[in-house]
């Protein structure tokens, strides 16, 4: 039943969002999200400005933790196949991937990111879910995600991104009273 509604929304986007101007931008919007190199490449960034390197650290880990978990672990163990193996009447626009489906990774890692930007900084979050929320729609328009995989993916960004800040908050919180600590004693 997932399947049969999760194809009916993607050919409802096939049939009446696919464009000439789509075409061109949606291989590029998915670009942004590929290997989450966008979000690593923030997350360096803010690592280098004292003023955001706590969202930095915690963008790192929440990076490494979700490719770990999710990527690596829940992917292989689901194995849930993409619908452009099981459809390949679509053209596709981006060569085909060829790890597994569920869930969609550049969605989970836009969303991760968002989370934990907004959390440190309004100002940078949100265009975080812009980008976040561009990224998941070109995984469906680019028929290589069912929009099943990008709800689980939004989900677990999510879940996982406050789990992020929560943890390192706390190990952030423990490190500066350690260090108050030996410097009164």
């Amino acid at each position: 039943m997932i399947n049969e509604l999760d194809f009916k929304i993607l050919d409802w986007i096939q049939q009446n969002c696919r464009n000439e101007v789509m075409d061109f931008i949606m291989p590029k919007v998915t670009f942004l999200g590929n290997l989450g190199l966008l979000w690593i490449v923030v997350s360096v960034i803010f690592l280098m400005i004292k003023k955001h390197r706590k969202c930095g650290i915690t963008l790192s880990f929440g990076l490494v933790f979700s490719f770990l978990a999710v990527n690596v672990i829940m992917k292989n163990l689901i194995a849930r196949s993409r619908p452009c193996w099981i459809n390949d009447d679509i053209e596709m626009l981006i060569a085909i991937p060829r790890d597994y489906s569920f869930p969609s990774g550049h969605t989970l890692f836009g969303f991760l990111a968002a989370v934990i930007i907004i959390s440190y900084d309004k100002r940078f979050g949100i265009p975080a879910f812009l980008i976040a929320f561009a990224i998941a729609f070109s995984r469906m328009y680019l028929y290589v995600h069912f929009p099943s995989d990008v709800l689980a993916g939004m989900i677990l960004g999510i879940a996982i991104g406050i789990f992020s800040v929560l943890v390192m908050k706390k190990i952030m919180l423990r490190y500066e009273e350690k260090k108050l600590t030996s410097i009164a004693g």
